[in-house]
């Protein structure tokens, strides 16, 4: 799409205005939208017609196409914004592969690099190349705050802030996807780019609303997982545009990431372990086919909530559930050979994951090692991490928080006790460990208790190319 056109107040042309997040069409015959896309006859309103805002870019290539004479007042800024790059840093190959294909893809796509690898530059390329006002969506306060320092650093102007109490609205705004699908009723024709940092988050009823509710023509997805075990990421087609551009970590390593290993260590349980272990998940598999359960369809562990929560049996059943995980997930043995693991890589810099919080302060009351958690005050995650990249702390244990958007380039071990199933969660922990320095080699431990569904779900992941010659 070329530069939007300059407003004008012709009578007789299609008027466009943006209102709470919908472009509204006044000027059509009624019940005759033309074939313009995305909109429908509002009935409230004499003569008028509305689409989602998302729908701008299309309906003003429609108008043209056709001839179709519209005065555009949709937008809230004027055309091209000149922004300037200061910081003279060169781009890799793929950023650039990555900048020219989503360019060639009209300004719309997503782009799938891993971590590690430069996505924060490829898009500051990105709002270089489409000069326009641009809102960079993001999903924790701390990547806003990253963001915002990259940002002041990159562009010589003032960087706008939106979320973590500030309302500070820029032509340049980086912001969170709480604030944005909350406020792009008010905002969504203030923006002619959105950058969406970890895009897999959007699809969704909520925060899908940081897309529909903008008329922004250009749009750029950015994330080292796309994929979703629920498939809304389907949806990102819509919300953003396509995947344009796609890196692996095998076809970055060595070079552009770290060079890493992969490796499985196993643990077992104690007899008396085991034997809960099977009695628990025997009462919970009795109950779910009992109930016809089919944990193959995706609304599966909602419709087992729902039944457990009914009865005394379905309440044994989900305390069961629990319990046989909690001895998979967060087995003893696990920590003894967590402590060998330690004096192994003693002089590195590690990485502690787990899935629950419980564990976390287990390690570190028994290794005494700094911890992250949910609960971490933001000034005092910033001291670990700070001390963690110095090496005043080798070593900090972490839940799920430290998966994604955080930059700790000297971490070269990760060692993973527990976690979900999901691909994606051991995709962003490896990611980690494989910031570029120097010739730093990484490893990525994987804990696993024999006997249990943890080995199935251990397959289950290594089926992805990351894991492929590890």
């Amino acid at each position: 799409m070329s530069a939007e056109p300059a407003a004008t107040t012709d009578p007789n042309r299609l008027a466009l205005t943006f209102e709470e997040g919908t472009i509204v069409v006044e000027g059509l015959p009624e019940h005759d939208s033309r074939g313009i896309p995305g909109l429908q006859f509002d009935s409230r309103r004499r003569g008028i017609y509305r689409a989602p805002a998302i729908w701008y870019r299309e309906i003003v290539q429609h108008l043209r196409d056709h001839g179709i004479p519209y005065d555009d007042r949709a937008r809230d800024y004027q055309g091209k914004t000149p922004w300037d790059i200061r910081v003279d840093k060169p781009a890799f190959p793929h950023q650039t592969e990555a900048l020219e294909a989503w360019s060639a893809g009209g300004m719309r796509g997503v782009v799938v690099l891993p971590t590690g690898t430069g996505k924060t530059h490829m898009a500051n390329l990105a709002i270089n190349a489409a000069q326009r006002p641009t809102l960079v969506v993001t999903p924790t306060i701390d990547l806003m705050n990253q963001w915002f320092d990259e940002l002041t650093l990159c562009f010589d102007v003032e960087v706008g802030l939106l979320g973590g109490g500030y309302y500070e609205v820029k032509p340049l705004t980086v912001t969170t996807y709480d604030s944005a699908y909350m406020n792009m009723a008010r905002l969504g024709d203030k923006f002619g780019l959105l950058v969406f940092d970890e895009c897999h988050h959007l699809p969704g009823p909520t925060y899908g609303l940081a897309s529909t509710c903008s008329i922004a023509p250009f749009r750029l997805g950015l994330t080292a997982t796309p994929e979703r075990a629920d498939n809304a990421h389907e949806q990102l087609d819509r919300l953003i545009g396509p995947i344009v551009y796609r890196k692996e970590i095998t076809q970055l390593r060595g070079q552009f990431l770290a060079d890493y290993r992969v490796e499985t260590q196993y643990v077992t349980l104690s007899e008396e372990e085991q034997f809960r272990y099977e009695s628990c998940r025997e009462v919970y598999r009795n109950f779910t086919r009992d109930h016809g359960i089919d944990f193959r369809r995706p609304d599966a562990w909602g419709q087992f909530l729902r039944l457990a929560f009914r009865s005394t049996e379905g309440r044994t059943a989900y305390q069961a559930y629990r319990e046989q995980r909690e001895l998979a997930l967060a087995a003893p043995a696990k920590l003894q050979l967590l402590g060998r693991l330690l004096d192994h890589h003693h002089g590195d810099r590690i990485i502690i994951f787990t899935h629950d919080n419980a564990t976390v302060y287990q390690i570190a009351r028994r290794f005494l090692v700094p911890v992250i958690t949910h609960q971490t005050k933001t000034k005092e995650r910033r001291e670990v991490l700070l001390r963690f990249n110095d090496g005043r702390f080798p070593i900090v244990a972490t839940s799920r928080v430290l998966n994604e958007g955080v930059n700790v380039p000297e971490a070269n071990v990760a060692i993973i006790l527990s976690g979900t199933g999901s691909v994606r969660e051991h995709v962003q922990r490896l990611g980690r460990i494989l910031r570029k320095r120097g010739d730093k080699e990484a490893t990525l431990y994987e804990v696993i208790t024999r006997g249990t569904v943890e080995e199935f779900t251990s397959s289950r992941r290594r089926k992805h190319s990351a894991y492929g010659g590890g």
